[in-house]
């Protein structure tokens, strides 16, 4: 049987309002673009919005970093970019830091995962989708569906799932990588996923079967592009059943909302709050932070779905959970632990506000 890739590719093109949502004209756009230049390209596709990045859902049969399939993306994004434009929409084209596409979009602001694999007799597949936060924000879910046997009971009971899962950490600050053999590794692998400013969850693999369980996005905009931008807003794709956590066991993490940086200005801590698709349009203080989850089945690369899964009013409670956290978090202000460390303010607008002062500061005697 042929593989199949799922790219998942996304980008902030232009809020409305403000940074709170994606107008439908753009929605629109993109979809219009993806079938008629995709037409000869794709399988399937559905294009969606998560606060105010749209996400470009794909499937077909060129493997990943395939230049084309970039292309397409970048394309979409640049229709959407133009209409963004036209309605002076805030932040038109943010996302987009190159003049012109390079061939590979990885690199030129909009976030990337992809994975290649086989088909197996039912393939369900989870693509998570998040606002107003950064990449690290994938390594404690992910830690609890692939390693942790409190929340993933396969990994206790399930033949197929017993030997683990290997984790490959990205170091986004040295572009460096290890790969952790789990459960035996899983000391040394939260060293570094505990800091998830830094280090990501990039990939996570069967220890059974060697095939490929997840995979995130791990762009850092502000590192790609030397200023402030935003946060990244990062995807995550996750497959499920047969030899992997089951559906239940990949969404239970998200039912005790934990904290991640981004929020307001990208600039605070905050509870990433599980919410349909109706209702990701963060407002306050631009968030809390969001993140949605859809299904899919692929059926011969066809994507069978959605199915909202956060809109399952089993999750008012994490909502009710995350709004009470934001209350305590808010209540702080300007104060760290609610406004991010020093360090992760060096690509916001704080130095120039330290320049603005550095000639007031003297020497203690």
């Amino acid at each position: 049987m042929p593989k199949v890739t799922l790219s998942v590719i996304k980008a902030d093109v232009g809020g409305f309002v403000g940074h709170s949502s994606v107008h439908p004209d753009l929605l629109e756009a993109a979809r219009n673009h993806l079938s008629t230049a995709g037409k000869d390209m794709l399988i399937d596709f559905y294009v969606t919005h998560v606060g105010d990045d749209i996400e470009l859902i794909m499937t077909h049969d060129k493997g990943v970093d395939n230049p084309d399939i970039h292309q397409l993306a970048w394309d979409a994004f640049v229709k959407a970019t133009e209409i963004a434009k036209k309605y002076k929409l805030y932040g038109a084209g943010q996302d987009l830091l190159a003049d012109s596409f390079s061939g590979n979009i990885r690199g030129l602001g909009p976030g990337v995962a992809e994975m290649e694999f086989e088909e197996r007799p039912s393939e369900p597949v989870v693509v998570f989708m998040a606002d107003k936060t950064e990449p690290g924000a994938w390594n404690f879910p992910l830690y609890k569906i692939f390693a942790d046997p409190f929340n993933t009971a396969g990994l206790v009971i399930d033949p197929k799932m017993h030997k683990g899962f290997d984790f490959e950490v990205h170091d986004l600050i040295e572009h460096k990588k290890v790969v952790f053999h789990c459960p035996e590794e899983i000391y040394d692998l939260l060293v570094l996923i505990g800091a998830p400013g830094r280090y990501c969850v990039k990939a996570v693999y069967s220890r059974t079967t060697g095939e490929i369980g997840a995979v995130s996005s791990t762009q850092r905009l502000n590192l790609l592009a030397g200023r402030y931008v935003g946060k990244d807003d990062p995807v995550c794709i996750v497959r499920c059943q047969s030899g992997m956590p089951a559906v239940g066991e990949v969404l239970d993490p998200f039912a005790k909302p934990h904290l991640v940086a981004g929020w307001m200005r990208g600039s605070h801590h905050g509870p990433l709050m599980p919410s349909g698709l109706d209702h990701s349009t963060p407002t306050r203080f631009d968030g809390p932070p969001r993140v949605v989850a859809l299904g899919f089945q692929l059926a011969n690369g066809k994507l069978i779905g959605p199915q909202d899964f956060f809109a399952d009013p089993s999750y008012d409670r994490a909502r009710a959970v995350a709004n009470e956290i934001a209350d305590y978090m808010r209540s702080l202000g300007p104060f760290e632990p609610h406004r991010l460390g020093l360090e992760e303010l060096e690509y916001t607008t704080l130095p120039d506000v330290m320049k603005k002062i550095s000639g007031r500061l003297e020497p203690i005697e």
